[in-house]
């Protein structure tokens, strides 16, 4: 059983508003987290044309870590944060091979996490295409 306490100065909403307005904070929170362990830390750049840019890539990054959860990943893995996500995921040894006219992704059989990063791409095959 586990029991979460908050506090607040709010009159004469019902209990089950005032949590649900704390979780969409927390939710926000670790989306903020999550912006500055991707590159929103710093700009690295100098001028400001170029930091937009890089804005944007790291606004590219966010919405792929935030859909990709949900849609490809299953389990504990959709909880990992975006450290763990590429120790895990994104740097996993693999190898674009081309025969038949295919392309065929091979990954290392010794990586800890090659069944997970399968099923992640199992799962995105089985979507409905929107064209």
């Amino acid at each position: 059983m586990r029991l979460t306490c908050f506090a607040t100065n709010t009159l004469g909403r019902p209990i089950a508003e005032l949590e649900l307005r704390h979780r969409l904070r927390a939710r926000a929170e670790d989306r903020i987290r999550a912006a500055r362990a991707t590159g929103l830390r710093n700009l690295p750049l100098h001028r400001t044309a170029q930091n937009r840019i890089w804005l944007e890539i790291v606004q590219i990054a966010l919405d792929l870590l935030a859909w990709m959860p949900m849609l490809a990943l299953t389990g504990k893995a959709r909880l990992w944060e975006p450290r763990r996500l590429r120790l895990r995921l994104f740097t996993g040894a693999g190898q674009f091979v081309t025969t038949g006219r295919r392309r065929i992704l091979r990954l290392a059989r010794y990586w800890p996490w090659t069944g997970h990063i399968t099923t992640a791409l199992d799962r995105l095959t089985q979507l409905p295409d929107s064209g």
